[in-house]
């Protein structure tokens, strides 16, 4: 069993009984957080490293994320959503192979890892045949990432057929799913349908025991999935935009959770990220996900800085004198990302006894020095270019600033998907 003792670092262990810590040590042993602390005496033949002038963190969260997107990154930087749901999801979509969500996923997924995210929530509606739902399971199991996968219907299988979920995703829980403690671990995307659909899916949810995804906005209601039985405890609701204070009751109170997607939601008119008033309210986890690299960059920082954006104007068009913090930005960015997953008890602190995901930032360059304020810093200052160490488990993903895996096959698969979609005249344009 591998053991590595980071001495010396600023710690924002993200934990309220830890709290931070200052020229700080860190010991790593096997997949799990042994000792945090100062003045920690290393266990014998454990790895030293110097973390002098280094942030250590827990790993980013990003709770909403359609990964098989990864092959398409940056094709849509224009789309309004009603442009994105008729062309990525309407024409891209039905022309994805296997491979090519394969290719996705795992471009996805490194992606991710190179930017410091260590969970990921994979939304991923495209399970158009159990081969394609087979490979995007087994990208996600060959990078190393910490996932949920939320199988959901196509976007094309929801218009022909209704949101009922098909009975294939009993045959994925069993067969590719079983392990609750695994890194990948599985969860079902509930779309607004009829009260029939909603009671199946949540059923059917309460039967594979798992949990619930789905995208909401002031369109939607969770008092009436309350009412129905449709309201399954700790469901993740994706944006929420325009959300009345009674709704996010009704969703706090369910165990449920926002996650936000500030960047898109702004670029393509979703309406406007719900920083501000979703944090307001009490005993509500609110997290923050990239959702679609068609459009945006899929790295965390990105998403802070439009949310702390977000949430800053917002409080200053209403008058308020208490502002979001960069604090709770980066609290949404971790801990509140892993318990809106579910995943508080493995993740999302520095916290002994919790699986080492870790993201290592170096705060010794000009354009982040001096450091007066760490939780500013890595909101407000840093980048990926910033990014010394991405561990999962134990795992090193990124050390010295390079990733460990080699890529140059998956980056020849996805020229590849690009030259054929090309070929075959799909367009977003």
């Amino acid at each position: 069993m591998t053991t590595r003792v980071f001495r010396n670092a600023r710690l924002l262990t993200m934990d309220p009984a830890l709290g931070d810590v200052e020229h700080g040590d860190l010991i790593v042993e096997g997949d799990r957080i042994l000792e945090v602390g100062t003045g920690l005496q290393a266990p014998a033949g454990a790895e030293i490293v110097d973390a002098t002038d280094r942030i250590i963190l827990p790993g980013f969260v990003d709770t909403h994320r359609h990964m098989w997107q990864g092959v398409l990154r940056g094709i849509a930087p224009g789309h309004t959503f009603e442009r994105y749901m008729e062309n990525i999801l309407g024409d891209f979509g039905p022309a994805m192979t296997p491979r090519d969500l394969y290719t996705g996923n795992l471009l996805s997924a490194r992606a991710a890892l190179a930017s410091g995210i260590t969970t990921i929530q994979d939304i991923s509606n495209i399970q158009d045949s159990p081969a394609h739902t087979d490979a995007l399971v087994a990208a996600l199991q060959e990078s190393g990432i910490r996932a949920v996968f939320a199988y959901g219907k196509s976007f094309p299988d929801i218009l022909a057929h209704g949101t009922v979920l098909p009975d294939d995703t009993r045959r994925v829980r069993a067969e590719l799913l079983a392990d609750t403690g695994a890194l990948v671990t599985m969860a079902l995307v509930a779309e607004g349908g009829s009260d029939a659909d909603e009671r199946a899916n949540a059923a059917l949810a309460r039967e594979l025991e798992v949990p619930v995804a789905r995208h909401f906005s002031s369109r939607l209601s969770a008092a009436h999935l309350r009412d129905i039985d449709a309201l399954r405890p700790g469901t993740t609701f994706i944006h929420g935009n325009g959300l009345g204070a009674e709704e996010l009751a009704v969703i706090a109170d369910s165990g449920g959770s926002i996650s936000i997607s500030p960047a898109i939601e702004m670029i393509m008119g979703h309406g406007y990220p719900m920083v501000a008033p979703a944090l307001a309210r009490p005993n509500l986890p609110v997290s923050l996900s990239v959702d679609v690299e068609v459009t945006v960059a899929g790295d965390m920082f990105t998403q802070m800085r439009a949310a702390y954006q977000a949430g800053r104007h917002a409080q200053h068009a209403d008058g308020s004198r208490s502002g979001v913090t960069v604090r709770d930005i980066l609290r949404m960015a971790t801990l509140d990302g892993a318990r809106g997953l579910a995943l508080a008890d493995r993740t999302g602190s520095l916290t002994p006894g919790k699986q080492a995901d870790i993201l290592v930032l170096r705060a010794d360059r000009p354009d982040v020095t001096p450091v007066h304020d760490p939780y500013s810093t890595v909101v407000l200052q840093m980048d990926r270019s910033h990014i010394d160490t991405v561990m999962v488990a134990g795992h090193d993903h990124i050390r010295a600033g390079r990733a460990v895996a080699d890529s140059s096959g998956l980056l020849r698969d996805a020229a590849r998907t690009a030259r054929r979609l090309g070929e075959a005249n799909i367009s977003a344009a």
